[in-house]
């Protein structure tokens, strides 16, 4: 017997909630249930994130939590629950099936089945944003070798138990060389370990392009936070409805499965909403806990129940469905069938399933780091890139000299277009000249000679070589 988390969540929550708990209680699943409140009620109470401290102990306790989708209000100050229960919880694989059930449910892809192995801690959604002067706020793209290490081998490992021959990895790394660069390096390096694999990579948005034109040509795909929250709905909306896809975030000792969407509140309370992709969460969750039996059962009679046309409105199809059900009989049409399997649709089968156990990161031996110089970013609201490399020049001192200036990337001095559009944010790089070197020291003197020239220094970032290898961009057009 297993003892899980359930959250019934806002909006639709409530309706789905209790249609799939109503089909694992006829399945037999031997699980326990603990219910935690968490979602709008909770935030309008005070607490910005939506989840208390007895929520959290419940959960943290079970390891294994099943959460119904919740309403994070408008405004700001609020946190999205997911976002902190994936990091909080160490919840770093974010796994997304995405299949078609041609001819039963309508889609232009009968052939896909494809899963979607997203990074689920980094990236962008590390949230750290400033505003730095009037006209350019940053959000840092934070990228990790551990964080890469781990879910490019869950793609691997899970490739293997579910019998996919091809992972393949998206990445931006024609622009984003360090980050995505590190991202694909790692899937080359790891992907080694399993010859039997075949292995292919994408930029993403060509990748993105094929995955919507021709998904059948992936198994599974794994990709970082941002392009895998994006294309995974993509991926679930073209087999034929989002509202059928679930969604596992796996860590290393906890657990969380959900339904893709979001809690629809716009047809709350009508008992029209799709419980399907909360069955297949509950699904994944079975297998997750070693229930495969349960799990097989559920899915094998959701597969019946589609094939038999009992549909709900958001993939109802005259002429292809039989029934228009609401959410209650859609679960009781499930529960009937228990036991059965589709004739037409293929029947799954979970033998053997169970939580992929993976060797925990070993951190690599540190290498020798570098100081080769420093860029320092400015809030300055001249427009002449010409006039700041002068104000500039004023300010080199012991050696460090300027070589760059950049305005949204792109290289303004020495050579820059007057077409160039300049906002007030600029990144200026300073350099030792030959036969000299850089300390920090030097780098504190340049703030303070800056400082004292009347120039606003709102940023700076170290330009390191590791192992003799330069680990910083240069600027677009250097």
């Amino acid at each position: 017997m297993t003892r899980i988390a359930i959250a019934k969540g806002d909006g639709i929550g409530p309706e789905i909630v209790e249609a799939t708990l109503s089909i694992l209680r006829a399945s037999g699943a031997e699980i326990q249930m603990d219910y935690v409140d968490i979602g709008e009620k909770v935030y309008l109470n005070g607490n910005s994130s939506g989840i208390d401290a007895a929520a959290w102990e419940i959960i943290r306790k079970n390891k294994i939590f099943l959460k119904g989708p919740v309403t994070t209000p408008q405004g700001g100050g609020y946190k999205s629950i997911n976002v902190s229960t994936r990091k909080f919880l160490g919840l770093y694989a974010n796994v997304r099936p995405c299949v078609s059930h041609y001819p039963f449910i309508e889609t232009k892809h009968p052939e896909m089945n494809v899963v979607i192995v997203r990074e689920n801690e980094e990236d962008l959604y590390a949230g750290i944003e400033h505003q730095q002067t009037d006209e350019v706020i940053q959000c840092l793209k934070l990228i990790s070798r551990p964080g890469c290490e781990k879910i490019v081998r869950y793609a691997f490992e899970y490739a293997l138990q579910n019998n996919k021959k091809k992972v393949t990895c998206f990445t931006k790394d024609n622009i984003m060389k360090q980050t995505d660069g590190m991202f694909r390096q790692v899937f080359n390096e790891i992907g080694n370990e399993y010859p039997d694999i075949e292995k292919e990579h994408w930029i993403v948005d060509i990748g993105a392009a094929k995955l919507a034109d021709t998904p059948e040509c992936f198994e599974a795909i794994v990709m970082q936070n941002l392009y895998g929250d994006i294309l995974s709905d993509v991926a679930a909306q073209i087999t034929g409805s989002v509202g059928l896809g679930g969604s596992a975030n796996i860590g290393e000792s906890c657990a969380m499965f959900e339904a893709i969407h979001g809690s629809a509140p716009t047809i709350a309370g009508q008992d029209v909403a799709n419980p399907s992709g909360l069955i297949h969460g509950a699904i994944m969750m079975l297998n997750h806990i070693g229930q495969a039996p349960a799990a097989e059962k559920i899915h094998n009679a959701w597969l019946k129940t589609i094939e038999d046309g009992v549909h709900t409105q958001d993939i109802y199809k005259p002429g292809k469905s039989s029934i228009l059900v609401g959410t209650k009989a859609f679960a009781s049409a499930v529960i009937n069938n228990l036991g059965l399997k589709p004739s037409i649709l293929q029947p799954v089968s979970y033998t053997g399933s169970s939580a992929l156990k993976l060797p925990k990161y070993v951190r690599k031996p540190q290498k020798t780091k570098e100081l080769k110089g420093i860029d320092l970013f400015f809030h300055w609201t001249g427009n002449s890139p010409d006039a700041l490399a002068a104000k500039l020049k004023t300010i080199e001192t012991a050696g460090i000299e300027l070589s760059m200036i950049t305005n949204r990337g792109i290289k303004v001095w020495p050579g820059g277009f007057p077409e160039t559009f300049c906002t007030d944010h600029w990144r200026c790089r300073f350099m030792p000249a030959r036969d000299t070197f850089i300390d920090q020291r030097k780098i504190i003197g340049l703030f303070l000679t800056a400082t004292l020239a009347g120039l606003e220094v709102i940023k700076s970032e170290n330009l390191y070589a590791f192992d003799g290898v330069d680990a910083f961009s240069l600027g677009q057009g250097q």
